[in-house]
């Protein structure tokens, strides 16, 4: 054994247990706080990783602002948002070749997002769809493939929406023929009758945990906006909870984990985001307590059991990746007019 290799040894004994005083601070959403994914890296470096769950890009980046640097270490975001964030300087720069993208679903390494000028800043973790959740039992499986069926009057009464503007307009404009990307202050009027015939039809407009529970307790039998997210937590309980993508398509959302600018532990932040993006981390993201979704590495398809690769339809993804547009990226004016739009329809 080389002398340099002893020297690298040692530098490892002494690297390790300095991270058994360590805490690594990560803003993150729900599906971090599961246990069974923060466990085997505390265990594994010895350290206690505090978690604080938020929702919605602007609400993290307040957080921040609020803090002093080190305060924070890790940041989970909304893939669409990381640029968002580095032009905000909250995230510091990763090294590329030290991450498993070669692994990734090609459509999830999202360059465009992740990398600004040329640096990456965050990896995409998870992914899934915002499109229609249902009852099979309660509703006619072939209606959910056509928007149109959702404010036909078959199901009114029997609808809810999940509450989120950005996705739900999405749709909506989908169902129009207007590509996510192609959604501006200008057009959005045209976005106005269908929305507010969407809300005539349901019944409740709600968060996460509350779509979930509607669907689960029959109080709706269909969720706008629903996806793998919300039933596939459910399955086991409720086989008769479905989704799919409508002929108008769906949109996909992707999340990214990165380290926050200002840590005074970067290493320990990178070794974080390396568990979480490995196939182990994958594997217990993708099937978290609070919601599921689809691991970015294929790899972590070498540990979900076949029941749950089913249930997140796992052998469809490149066909429901085809048919799927991201979210829509708007402009300062256009968002504030999609937030009113939405305001109005709250309101009705």
């Amino acid at each position: 054994m080389t002398h340099r290799a002893l020297t690298a040894l040692g530098l490892l004994a002494l690297a390790t247990p300095a991270f058994a005083q360590d805490e690594l601070n990560a803003l993150v959403w729900c599906d971090h706080t599961d246990p069974a994914l923060i466990a085997p890296f505390e265990a594994k470096y010895g350290v206690k990783v505090n978690l604080k769950e938020y929702e919605g890009t602007a609400a993290g980046l307040a957080i921040l602002d609020q803090s002093q640097p080190g305060d924070w270490d890790v940041l989970v975001i909304d893939a669409v948002d990381v640029p968002r964030a580095v032009a905000a300087g909250k995230l510091a720069e990763i090294p590329a070749d030290q991450l498993p993208t070669a692994d990734f679903f090609p459509e999830l390494v999202m360059a465009a997002n992740n990398v600004v000028d040329g640096k990456t800043y965050a990896v995409t973790e998870k992914f899934g769809y915002n499109t229609i959740s249902y009852d099979k039992t309660k509703v006619d499986p072939a209606d959910m493939e056509d928007m149109a069926a959702l404010t036909s009057g078959k199901y009114d009464g029997k609808t809810g929406i999940y509450d989120y503007y950005l996705p739900l307009l999405g749709l909506v404009a989908l169902g129009q023929g207007i590509n996510t990307a192609d959604i501006t202050a200008e057009n959005l009027g045209q976005l106005q009758d269908p929305l507010m015939a969407l809300r005539k039809a349901s019944t409740l407009v709600a968060d996460v945990v509350s779509s979930q529970t509607a669907l689960a307790t029959g109080e709706v039998d269909i969720i706008v906006g629903g996806g793998e997210w919300l039933t596939a937590v459910l399955a086991a309980e409720n086989p008769n909870l479905d989704w799919t993508i409508p002929k108008q398509g769906g949109l996909r959302w992707a999340q990214s984990i990165g380290v926050v600018a200002g840590t005074a532990k970067p290493d320990l932040a990178l070794a974080f985001v390396q568990y979480i993006v490995s196939p182990e981390g994958q594997a217990a993201l993708a099937q978290s307590s609070c919601y599921w979704g689809m691991p970015a590495n294929t790899k972590a398809g070498d540990i979900l059991s076949p029941e749950a690769k089913a249930v997140l339809r796992w052998d469809q993804q490149p066909e429901f990746l085809a048919r799927a547009q991201l979210y829509p990226i708007p402009d300062a004016a256009t968002d504030t007019a999609m937030q009113d739009l939405w305001t109005a329809m709250l309101n009705k």
